[in-house]
């Protein structure tokens, strides 16, 4: 049988960037060896992001007017895995298969009153092994704040709030997927299984993985051949006594060993789903583990760049800001020496035509042509008669 599986990751701004990079396959190399190139075409969105995830996380942050205190390390958003075994999408075909995943996606939305506007992606992967599907959201809870007020506010810890929350979220999938017609058992999430994440290697060392192949290649079920009572001549001088002392516990015997058989069987073949499906998580914990790496990587040659950036422009405002100064500077020394030459002009005035003082001379010349000698004071008196325009 089946099973509705779904799980949920909590995601910092680095861990969203790296998701992003997998889930909308902005990697040029992929190292997760499981996603067949070819097969991308066929992926698609119930809802398609924009932007990256951390800018339209900003965006909603600011657009919808979220609250809650985001530090550098705070959880801001979540990643829900949503998907089954590749027995049931090979029952259900392509159609159903994409119906599935919508389905889940309207599951999602109203999950605990969510809202679909606070989904930030949702991209169903049918290039690698398993369909399944990434659904990126904002943990919103609808409170209020300390006046009372409605508000929308970003926190991942209320949101997933009690012991129970993932098992709620199991019984509740497994609920609404099986209303909409499609044949799965609950998923038993970590809570309820016990289950630690373990190296593959080290999972395989754990349940002798190699030994438990071999031997399940080897077991034979069919009951061995019983001799016929009827070809034994001896049995003709004493049959039944040859019936119940040797051919009926043999009998007993054998199929008491086929019965263990069986047992044996089916627990080896858990065991090896086991293995195999955790092998498969290990390599897309890998993938995502390498695509972090490269995201790092490309974030501190970005830092790099834009350093050497930041120098060159401050070294250019630097320069400029000199360049100004020395050409104030400059300036001042012609305004200086002009207001030093235009004294010295009045003074040669009024000494060659006899006409008296200097400051008479330069008093009558602004009092008749209503200016003055001064710059700054002429300045400021065309600002006043200006004013004065426009009071009128």
């Amino acid at each position: 049988m089946s099973y509705a599986i779904i799980r949920n990751d909590k995601l910092t701004r680095v861990d969203a960037q790296g998701s992003y990079i997998h889930n909308d396959r902005r990697s040029k190399g992929h190292s997760n060896k499981d996603i067949d190139p070819t097969r991308t075409h066929l992926n698609f969105w119930c809802k398609k992001n924009e932007l990256t995830y951390i800018r339209e996380f900003d965006k909603m942050k600011k657009e919808y007017d979220l609250k809650g205190t985001i530090r550098s390390n705070s959880n801001i958003m979540c990643e829900m895995m949503i998907t089954s075994d590749n027995a049931f999408f090979n029952k259900i075909g392509l159609e159903e298969t994409k119906r599935y995943f919508k389905e889940s996606y309207k599951f999602v939305c109203n999950y605990k009153n969510l809202g679909e506007k606070y989904i930030v992606s949702a991209a169903v992967h049918l290039d690698e092994t398993t369909p399944h599907m990434h659904l990126v959201y904002i943990p919103v809870i609808h409170t209020k704040d300390k006046e009372g007020n409605n508000i929308d506010k970003i926190c991942c810890r209320d949101f997933w709030k009690g012991r129970d929350s993932y098992r709620e979220l199991q019984n509740a999938f497994h609920k609404y997927i099986t209303s909409k017609g499609f044949d799965l058992e609950r998923g038993l999430p970590v809570e309820e299984t016990g289950a630690k994440h373990e190296k593959i290697e080290d999972l395989k060392k754990l349940t002798n993985f190699e030994n438990t192949k071999k031997v399940l290649d080897n077991i034979k079920l069919e009951l061995p051949e019983t001799p016929n009572i009827n070809d034994i001549k001896l049995i003709k001088l004493n049959r039944e006594k040859v019936e119940n002392e040797i051919i009926k516990p043999k009998d007993d015997k054998i199929m008491e060993l086929y019965q263990e058989n069986l047992k044996l069987h089916n627990e080896l073949s858990k065991q090896v789903n086991l293995v195999n499906k955790a092998e498969k998580y290990q390599k897309e914990r890998d993938a995502i583990l390498a695509d972090n790496k490269e995201l790092h990587k490309q974030v501190n040659n970005m830092k790099a760049e834009y350093k050497e950036k930041e120098f060159d422009i401050e070294w250019k405002y630097k320069s400029k800001i000199k360049s100004l100064e020395k050409e104030n500077n400059h300036l001042q020394k012609i305004i200086d020496k002009f207001y030093e030459t235009v004294d010295k002009f009045i003074v040669w005035i009024c000494h060659k035509f006899d006409i008296g003082e200097s400051k008479e001379l330069v008093s009558d010349f602004e009092e008749e042509t209503h200016s003055f000698i001064d710059p700054q004071k002429q300045l400021k008196h065309e600002e006043r008669e200006k004013e004065w325009e426009l009071e009128r």
